[in-house]
């Protein structure tokens, strides 16, 4: 048996949330002194370390790397992070090779209560109300409060600074620009989550992401630094079955002492805890330039920098919100992008965005050097292996199709003629795994599967008997997605409840001369996964009524991908997704974290293909 022991996740696990992006997880800052300290740095640069008092008297630990060559005033570049700020020997040309060229002060600050930051750490803190009731500090004011005292006792500045971030330091660089110092003049907030419940790391539209939520919590929480959960097994898979009911985490293995398990037992609905902290009703205006940066095969938080560029733009009458989407897992474009799993994008995709979108963009707004403007929509269209650019997105000239459910496992823009439906039992105690197994824990410190899943090939699952396909002939001409992408489904259920994953597949050519190792390959363009109690109501659930068809519409995001000649278009759905997502116990129970082992029960599915009744995925095309 295979023992996965605690670790200081960040020092060890290279992967972790993006630290591959940041690469500013790797070592700590050397002293705890409230007065600035000086050590031998990386050649290029002078490194100091201080303690920066906040509002409230709680002091931050924040490093700066200034370069020794600097010949006039720089801007700053500001990345607060949870992950653990970089020590003097931290090379800042390899974490950011294309803006080290460009010479800035790289500041990294550990937020408050992780690492070497006095105070206590919440789980994204909500935002402060100003001037109203609660805390009177925010990661707003905190990073208000770092940039002010910067901009006071750093030397040969210019009186400028940007943001950036991927993950959660993404979000950082997010909430900083929500009420902005005077000095801050761009922010890209990068893979940032926009909403915890709705689409990003720890819910998608109400279904618990069970191995991430548990393990990032256990991670986060466990210390003031990282420290991975003890698993027994090499196989989570295993373990998270045999741990039965979720009510067990608490009673079996974290004993209360994690706040945001806590959290997440107590708020199973779109309750004021969740909505609170959901950033969209704080995003009232365009402060600054703003570079939304996402990946289409972000593992962890795709829905935020798209939903949150969606909100922005509503309010940028100066046209400052930008949007850039590549061919990229969770913090990918921080690394070279040509490939990921067994894709190849044909060149360096990362090393280009980096080098022709990020760089200029800073550089105009930090430096005023340049006249660099991103197009409104700058997007990677896979299949193609070509950058496109949009006056909005999704494009103001596409138009809506549908592929429609047939009978025989047909898919086709065509309605049905004729009434049917497909079914299936759906198993609690043999749910669909989410990926091939086994599956290693999320950081596990050897490598884990988790980074690259979203481009599996599909067919692990094909032949299960809980998992329905429909797929078009091969396609006689190109279709090039460009835009949302929707699941209306007409389903029922022997049970009260149920989950519904429907994931769009590009079907590769069983002759495939281009890479006959891709021969037959299904690759996932777009899923998600919605739990039908919230079909109505995500603040108020509702059970399904036994055999009753009912209407379930599907958020599956939005792409830029073409479904080239020659290849099939698959639509595939599934009831579970294990143990990526927790199990429904598809009896009633008004909150799963407290059902018991004898809620769980095997139920029949049917998903309808009628003229009235048509279940079907609606996409956005454009001309090819």
């Amino acid at each position: 048996m295979t023992t996965v022991t605690p670790r200081r996740a960040l020092r060890q696990n290279p992967t972790l949330l993006g630290a591959l992006a940041l690469a500013l997880a790797v070592g700590t800052a050397s002293s705890t002194a409230a007065q600035v300290v000086t050590a031998a740095a990386a050649p290029e640069y002078t490194f100091s370390q201080v303690m920066i008092p906040s509002r409230d008297g709680v002091k931050l630990n924040t490093v700066i790397f200034a370069p020794k060559n600097q010949t006039g005033p720089l801007p700053f570049m500001f990345i607060r992070t949870p992950y653990g700020a970089p020590g003097d020997k931290y090379q800042v040309t390899r974490g950011y090779p294309e803006l080290a060229a460009e010479q800035y002060i790289f500041v990294f600050q550990d937020i408050r209560g992780r690492y070497k930051s006095e105070g206590q750490f919440v789980m994204q803190r909500p935002p402060r109300i100003v001037d109203g009731p609660g805390p009177s500090v925010d990661e707003s004011t905190d990073a208000y409060d770092t940039i002010d005292w910067l901009v006071k006792n750093v030397p040969n500045h210019n009186g400028k600074v940007g943001m950036t971030g991927v993950s959660y330091p993404g979000w950082l660089a997010a909430m900083a620009m929500l009420a902005p110092h005077p000095a801050l003049a761009a922010v890209s907030p990068q893979a940032s989550p926009a909403d915890m419940w709705m689409g990003d790391d720890f819910h998608h539209n109400g279904a618990f992401r069970l191995s991430y939520g548990f393990e990032y919590a256990a991670m986060m929480e466990s210390s003031k630094e990282n420290e991975n959960f003890s698993f027994d097994r090499y196989d989570t898979y295993d373990w998270y079955l045999k741990l039965g009911s979720l009510a067990n985490v608490n009673t079996k293995y974290l004993k209360g002492k994690i706040p945001t398990w806590n959290d997440f037992a107590a708020h199973p609905n779109y309750d004021a805890f969740w909505q609170r902290q959901a950033m969209q009703s704080y995003l009232t205006r365009v402060t600054v330039p703003t570079l939304n940066v996402g990946g289409w095969w972000d593992q962890e938080d795709f829905y935020g920098p798209v939903h949150i560029y969606r909100t922005l733009e509503k309010k940028d009458s100066a046209s400052k919100n930008f949007l850039v989407v590549g061919p990229w897992n969770h913090g990918g474009w921080r690394g070279a992008g040509k490939a990921l799993g067994k894709i190849d994008f044909g060149a360096a995709r990362g090393d280009e965005y980096r080098a022709t979108i990020e760089a200029p963009f800073f550089a105009r707004y930090l430096k005023g050097k340049g006249s660099y403007t991103p197009a409104e929509a700058t997007v990677f269209e896979s299949g193609s292996n070509t950058w496109r650019t949009f006056t909005a997105w999704p494009p103001k000239e596409a138009v809506t199709k549908s592929l429609y459910f047939g009978a025989d496992g047909v898919l086709s823009m065509s309605a049905p003629k004729t009434t049917g439906n497909d079914a299936f039992v759906s198993d609690p105690a043999h749910p669909v795994p989410y990926r091939n197994r086994p599956i290693e824990p999320t950081y596990y410190p050897r490598g884990s599967g988790w980074g690259p899943w979203l481009t599996e090939d599909q067919r692990f699952v094909q032949n299960r008997p809980d998992v329905l396909s429909w797929s078009t002939e091969p396609l006689t001409e190109d279709i090039v997605l460009a835009g949302d992408v929707t699941a209306k489904l007409q389903v029922s259920t022997t049970g009260q409840d149920a989950d519904w994953i429907v994931k769009l597949i590009d079907v590769y050519p069983e002759e495939y001369t281009a890479n006959t190792k891709l021969g037959g390959f299904e690759l996932m363009v777009a899923n998600d996964v919605f739990r039908s109690r919230f079909r109505e109501s995500f603040e108020t659930p509702k059970a399904m009524v036994p055999n009753q068809v009912t209407p379930v519409t599907i958020d599956l995001h939005t792409q830029s991908y073409r479904f080239q000649k020659g290849h099939r278009v698959m639509v595939q759905l599934q009831s579970s997704w294990f143990p990526l997502i927790d199990r429904n116990p598809q009896t009633w129970v008004p909150n799963i974290f407290e059902a018991k082992e004898s809620d769980f029960k095997a139920q029949t599915h049917r998903v309808w293909r009628t003229p009235t009744q048509a279940s079907r995925v609606e996409i956005q095309v454009v001309q090819p």
